[in-house]
């Protein structure tokens, strides 16, 4: 994949990132095959802010965990109610960093 596509992938959806992870994104594009780059550019990214609004609104129900791909965690924040609340109050402070680590875990698949 030629920099200028780099540079407008890292522009356009880098804050779906870790900010430390913008190297390796950067390599592994680099090296991207014209299958998995169209894949990779292809691929929907679950936005950070959307998580955390998730999480405020409906987060004792689990649908930010559901939305990120943690399915098991979902499950268990909407049986015990976020647990008891306290779990859903420790995850809006995690879940921006949770969902930019499974969308860069997303990106790591596809990109080999």
């Amino acid at each position: 994949m030629d920099a200028e596509k780099i540079n407008l992938f890292i522009a356009t959806k880098g804050e779906n990132f870790p900010t430390d992870s913008y190297g390796y994104i950067r390599e592994r594009l680099e090296q991207a095959s014209p299958t998995n780059e169209m894949a990779i550019m292809a691929t929907s990214y679950t936005n950070p802010i959307l998580a955390i609004v998730l999480s405020v609104l409906v987060g004792e129900f689990g649908v930010d965990r559901f939305i990120i791909g943690d399915i098991g965690l979902g499950i268990g924040k909407l049986l015990t109610g976020g647990g008891c609340g306290i779990w859903w109050l420790i995850d809006l402070f995690l879940i921006m960093d949770a969902t930019k680590k499974k969308n860069l875990e997303k990106f790591m698949t596809i990109a080999g």
